[in-house]
């Protein structure tokens, strides 16, 4: 007792001090590795086929006209090589499609649907062919326009023989002008979003189910070997109905086609209140329809998600938000769909009337005058990934296997856009890998390939120059990725709020 009460106070403090670095360094360490992942090359692997970025969406068909569209399509299918495009209103009269002479019998004029789908095969593109919007001239109602700018009839047609002979024409026209082996490949899709105000039939459901049908045997009567679906509708609805309907009368059907968006509402997908993050509505709503499927008369029907986009607050689709709430979508929806449709790849686009200028937030990949915005350079990363995917507990990242096995990994820290985020930190442990394998890290962030600081400093042009848009891509164009090695098959990455970050491992050689 007495010897203890001695000892100098000295040594009292050390020891305590001791205790205090030991505690503060394993918090330290503790919140540095907010997450570890332990990845093993050689562990089994399931199919991982880049659904996401198969089809990409884009305003309507006569944009497709346009060089500044075409410009789009062919940057952005440099980073994602999509394969279908889907557009609106290929019936529309600005197309030309359908008139009536003097005695009231129909005209058909294709000369600008095949300069339309000429210009999208040419740049190695497909038509994912929605069939809409009714030409005045056939209209039950030549008034029932929408209130979009370009003023789209949504009328149901006034007579539905006239109807289906536009069809058969429109049918025979593309077969004999591109040839069956290639307009098989295309997807016809009746109609957009029947169930709100795009369809203007009475009662809307039953209606639209009567367009479907004509529509779909008049495109068999052409080729059985074109492919027809639906029912193209809002916030997932409808599907169970349509299927049913489609069983019960014997109506041809070859896939399934729905949209949902991140910020559609948990009423509209799913007809609750529950709680559920907009970071979750998308993945949640296909599973959904993916189950009305299974549970319908034709259980192997293909989905085709042909809208989606995530959360619109803040003009985040401007921002790098998009990256790891895309890379989030593709990781839920993994397994559940066959081609999702990001609305849209470019900002050529006037619903609204034409886009008044650089980052309004619209949806595409490119802002007015082919802006690459972060969400374009994310598409990029994503591409890389490989087509086999290993089984990773994380919700924050994607590890795959390329074909030369070697292995690609996308890691993100998704932070939405009404929320302040922090920095996370990683520590990922490789297997299977040499432990010093070397390897290349490219990132997408507020500090590489975002545009908007770049777009300020240049004071916010309303109509950037050609020399403008080609600095501003330039100077947010990735550079060489940063080459690392392994430390006993370890790493430590940092990734800042909204940071999408691709991770890419060298050959192993097994």
């Amino acid at each position: 007792m007495l010897r203890n009460l001695s000892r100098p106070k000295w040594s009292l403090c050390f020891a305590s001090c001791v205790v205090v670095l030991l505690l503060v360094s394993a918090t330290a360490h503790e919140a540095r590795a907010q997450e570890t992942v332990e990845i093993n090359s050689d562990a089994q692997t399931t199919a991982f086929p880049h659904f996401w970025e198969q089809m990409f969406g884009s305003g309507r068909a006569i944009l497709t006209l346009r060089e500044s569209y075409r410009d789009d399509l062919r940057a952005v299918k440099q980073v994602a090589d999509f394969r279908y495009v889907r557009f609106h209103a290929i019936l529309h009269d600005e197309v030309g499609v359908y008139n009536e002479d003097e005695h009231g019998n129909p005209v058909y004029n294709f000369s600008y649907v095949d300069q339309i789908y000429d210009g999208l095969l040419k740049n190695g593109v497909r038509p994912f062919v929605e069939i809409s919007f009714m030409p005045k001239k056939l209209a039950f109602n030549p008034d029932a326009l929408h209130p979009f700018w370009y003023k789209q009839n949504v009328s149901p047609p006034k007579s539905l023989e006239r109807w289906d002979a536009l069809m058969t024409q429109f049918a025979q026209h593309l077969v004999e002008r591109y040839g069956i082996d290639e307009v098989s490949q295309w997807y016809f899709e009746v109609w957009n979003e029947p169930n709100i105000d795009f369809w203007g039939g009475i009662p809307r459901q039953k209606s639209y189910f009567e367009l479907y049908a004509h529509t779909a045997r008049d495109l068999k009567g052409v080729s059985p070997r074109l492919r027809v679906g639906g029912p193209a509708t809002a916030a997932a609805a409808w599907v169970s109905d349509f299927l049913k309907f489609t069983a019960e009368n014997h109506v041809p059907v070859d896939f399934v086609s729905t949209h949902g968006y991140a910020d559609d509402t948990v009423e509209d997908l799913f007809g609750t209140n529950e709680s559920i993050p907009m970071d979750d509505r998308v993945c949640r709503s296909v599973a959904k329809v993916r189950r009305e499927i299974k549970s319908s008369a034709t259980p192997t029907l293909p989905l085709f998600w042909t809208e989606w986009n995530v959360q619109g607050m803040n003009t985040s689709r401007d921002t790098t938000f998009v990256g790891p709430a895309l890379a989030n979508t593709v990781r839920q929806c993994d397994g559940q769909v066959e081609m999702m449709s990001f609305w849209t790849f470019s900002d050529v686009f006037e619903e609204g009337g034409p886009i008044p200028q650089p980052f309004v937030g619209a949806f595409g990949l490119r802002a007015k005058g082919g802006i690459n915005k972060p969400s374009y350079y994310a598409y990029g990363l994503l591409h890389q990934l490989g087509s086999e995917r290993l089984s990773i507990s994380s919700k924050s990242v994607l590890a795959t296997k390329m074909a030369d096995g070697s292995v690609a990994v996308a890691t993100w820290n998704l932070v939405d856009p009404d929320q302040q985020g922090e920095t996370r930190f990683i520590d990922f442990t490789f297997h299977g890998v040499p432990a010093n394998a070397r390897i290349t890290i490219q990132r997408v962030d507020d500090s590489h390939n975002s545009v908007l600081a770049r777009y300020a400093a240049m004071g916010k042009p309303v109509d950037p120059t050609p020399a403008q848009v080609a600095q501003l891509n330039r100077e947010t164009a990735p550079g060489s990725p940063e080459h690392v090695q392994l430390k006993d098959g370890r790493l430590h990455l940092e990734l800042s709020p909204n940071a999408l970050v691709l991770i890419k491992l060298e050959h192993i050689g097994k």
